[in-house]
């Protein structure tokens, strides 16, 4: 398709098609974890997910330079109802794209449920291939006290990690849903186990406000919120959530754009151009 190639002059003066790749600059190196982790307690930073090569560079030309490739692809991508079929192969392909699609950013590649529940071995085989197959600089795990030993094993064979507490997706069906924690102690708890274990931030998901602020204000490694108010150090937000693009978004996305909205319409103009032969 012309869309998805770009064309190079070959030996004998003519013209193929190769698949598009974006120019990269060598000099421009990407952003580390420890440079994340020394944003603690300063100006708040945006982090958007992303799982292909155009909007990875759309979220980088925006200026925010942390990418997360989350298991949320099962839901916004591949039209699963929950993230729990999302296998490594899945974030591995989509990490590739990611990287492929950006220069500087940092990228956090989701472990997926499965990828490290069963042993620290199996863990930070998944966390290797993240990295050194898909090309992310970090790993994101679920769970507080009870993963801290994981998170501990990847950060020991020095793969940065990013804890996550709060609602946990892959396993909100045992407890409460995706209704607000408001556990004080547990969560605290949950918070000092990840950052003892080594983890450079922590995503903290529909936290109540004020014990994010409390977390944010023990931890010395950056809160990441989303659903937990303005106190985290930093804000992420779900892709299609914040473009519109996905029609069950949480309550707490704010919408900036309804790119699902203009795409239909755009779509629905090109089929009726067609079938009045005005186009082409």
């Amino acid at each position: 398709m012309y869309a998805s190639a770009r064309k190079k002059r070959s030996d004998n003066g003519s013209e193929s098609a190769r698949p598009y790749e974006p120019e990269k600059n060598p000099a421009v190196r990407r952003l580390t974890a420890g440079a994340i982790k020394r944003r603690k307690a300063k100006t708040a930073f945006p982090i958007a997910t992303a799982y292909d090569a155009p909007f990875a560079q759309f979220v980088e030309d925006a200026g925010i330079d942390v990418v997360l490739v989350g298991d949320s692809v099962g839901n916004v991508v591949l039209g699963y109802e929950e993230t729990t079929p999302v296998t490594v192969d899945d974030i591995v392909y989509h990490t590739k794209a990611v990287a492929r699609g950006t220069s500087r950013a940092h990228i956090i590649a989701d472990m997926p449920f499965g990828s490290y529940q069963v042993s620290n071995e199996e863990a930070l085989r998944s966390a290797i291939r993240f990295v050194k197959e898909g090309g992310a600089c970090s790993v994101k795990l679920e769970g507080g006290v009870h993963e801290a030993d994981r998170v501990r094993a990847i950060a020991r064979a020095g793969i940065p990690v990013v804890g996550h507490i709060g609602v946990t997706p892959q396993t909100a069906g045992l407890g409460p849903g995706f209704k607000m924690r408001t556990h004080r102690e547990r969560l605290i708890e949950d918070a000092r186990a990840i950052e003892e274990a080594g983890a450079y931030a922590i995503v903290l998901e529909v936290v109540d406000h004020e014990v994010s602020r409390e977390i944010t204000a023990l931890l010395t490694i950056p809160t990441i919120g989303i659903g937990s108010g303005p106190h985290c150090d930093a804000q992420v937000l779900v892709l299609h959530d914040l473009l519109g693009m996905y029609p069950h978004s949480p309550p707490f996305a704010k919408r900036y754009a309804e790119v699902g909205r203009l795409a239909t319409e755009a779509l629905g103009a090109f089929a009726r151009d067609v079938r009045e032969r005005t186009f082409p």
